[in-house]
């Protein structure tokens, strides 16, 4: 029995159908914009990236038909970008452009909370700390600045909720207690919305979308007509899935305390699973995060560069014309023509890849991108794995804030498309001194959503059946000492840069 994973991420969505062994039968993807209509804004037009999340299931499961005619899918769930939303009204359609996690406008709203709650006592409730990203402070900017949509919206609904809804014909706009949990509206003990916090921010529990069943629950079938839209032979179940990360995590085997990913796509993200929420200061000091896994009993501790992969496609779309149009030409991954010519061992240059703001340990929205030892001398080739080195110490910053909290990692399982560039995960071998894992499936976030999919209908017993029937282990990546030691010493400057530059920067940013 076949099963599908759609990911509604943040450049794009995938569609993936799986035989129930893990092997794709067919997949598809289609990428959408981020709009910034004004500075530190980011949002996306959620009826487009409906349309596309239609038009990518039609192909999936197109080719899949194709694959194994014998093999219809027989449930489907979604993995979804965190912390986005949009009011929608009674029929779930948007009623304005989602407000995604990236979006830095809410300082105000984030200082209120700060005064009326405490950032201790948030974060000691809701595993998430004071910061842009939340869903929360998105709320009370539309309640100040939007008014009259605010009292027009029937609901507020995140990708999860929005997507499921329009699937079932507008019957089951549920959200997973994983993806509730990273709003800052949700408590991790009671596992519940937070009433009391919401009623402080006057949200109506009612407004949001109604919890689904906890871990792969039922909630729903897709709406005939949309199955015959997308090529289905009937109605098949949707399951409760969850945020893009923690299904990632499950789609590569990290399914215990103490198992670890590195996810690179739009953002990259170590996610670290726990038996039980460490909420402990120096957590909080970092900015990490901490919220219910899509694992039955499990927590995750979740660090955060939501520049990731996103840097490099920004170089590849403003400065590599000519290699997209030959990679095009030859059916290649324009990636592979960039970095072609890449110098081998630590470049001479040293990027700060904060473009949309550093992730954690800082989460400063006020910062920017910075490149140091620019020459005459300097290549494409060489800055684009510059921009490589710098992602990589952006994430050996929080491996290491981690670890100085107690958080073991003596192994990352990596996934994502940064996972396909064999240069990138040896940068990263190499940077944080650890091995890489490779699962034989790199989308682990559809394959993850798709586990979930097969527990709610049935095929599976449970999630460890799942991931003993359909995660396999593929190559590994170690160390190579000499190029670790170069790296450490650049790594040491490196963590030189933001505090050095930090004041020039809010000068920038705040005379722009």
């Amino acid at each position: 029995m076949a099963l599908i994973g759609l990911d509604i991420g943040t450049t794009g969505c995938k569609a993936i159908v799986f035989r129930k062994d893990g092997v794709i039968l067919g997949r598809a993807s289609r990428e959408y914009p981020v709009l910034t209509p004004r500075r530190n804004w980011a949002e996306q037009d959620a009826e487009r990236v409906w349309r596309l999340a239609i038009e990518a299931l039609r192909s999936a499961v197109g080719a899949a038909r194709d694959a194994a005619p014998d093999d219809p899918p027989a449930a489907m769930a979604l993995s979804v970008q965190g912390e986005a939303v949009m009011p929608v009204d009674a029929h779930g359609r948007p009623l304005r452009a989602a407000i995604l996690g990236m979006d830095a406008r809410t300082v105000a709203q984030n200082a209120w909370l700060a005064e009326r709650f405490g950032a201790e006592a948030l974060y000691a409730r809701t595993g998430m700390p004071l910061h842009t990203v939340n869903t929360l402070p998105k709320l009370l900017w539309l309640r100040r600045h939007e008014p009259e949509l605010w009292e027009a919206a029937d609901r507020f609904l995140l990708y999860e909720d929005y997507i499921l809804g329009r699937l079932g014909g507008g019957r089951c706009a549920a959200i997973s207690h994983c993806l509730a949990s990273r709003t800052q509206m949700y408590d991790l003990a009671a596992g519940d919305w937070a009433d009391d916090i919401l009623a402080a921010c006057g949200i109506d529990p009612g407004r949001l979308a109604p919890l689904a069943p906890a871990h792969g629950g039922v909630v729903g079938e897709i709406a005939p007509d949309v199955a015959k839209e997308v090529g289905l032979p009937g109605p098949i179940p949707l399951v409760s899935g969850g945020h893009d990360q923690a299904c990632a995590a499950l789609g590569s085997g990290v399914t215990s305390p103490g198992a670890a990913m590195v996810s690179t796509g739009t953002a990259e993200v170590v996610e670290v699973a726990m038996e039980r929420p460490a909420l402990t200061e120096g957590l909080q000091r970092g900015n990490i995060s901490v919220y219910r896994h899509v694992v039955p009993g499990l927590y995750l501790a979740m660090t955060l560069n939501h520049s990731g992969g996103l840097t490099l496609r920004w170089f590849r779309d403003t400065m590599c014309a000519e290699e997209v149009r030959v990679a095009e030409a030859l059916g290649r991954d324009a990636y592979d023509l960039v970095l072609a010519d890449a110098p081998d061992g630590p470049t001479d240059l040293l990027v700060l890849p904060h473009l949309a703001g550093s992730g954690t340990p800082w989460f400063d929205t006020r910062s920017r991108g910075a490149v140091l030892g620019l020459s005459f001398a300097t290549t494409r080739a060489a800055l684009a794995k510059a921009i490589l080195e710098g992602l990589t110490f952006e994430l050996r910053l929080n491996i290491d804030l981690l670890r100085e909290n107690g958080v073991a990692i003596d192994a990352l399982s990596a996934v994502g498309g940064g996972a396909k560039s064999r240069l990138w995960l040896q940068i990263k071998a190499d940077i944080c001194r650890l091995p890489l894992r490779v699962p034989r499936v790199t989308e682990a976030a559809c394959l993850g959503a798709a586990l979930l999919a097969g527990v709610g209908a049935g095929v599976y017993p449970d999630l460890a059946s799942a991931v003993e029937r359909a995660v396999h282990p593929g190559a590994t990546v170690t160390p190579t000492p000499a190029s670790s030691a170069a790296y450490e010493a650049r790594y040491a400057l490196y963590r030189q840069i933001y505090p050095a530059i930090k004041p020039l920067q809010d000068a920038l940013v705040a005379g722009a």
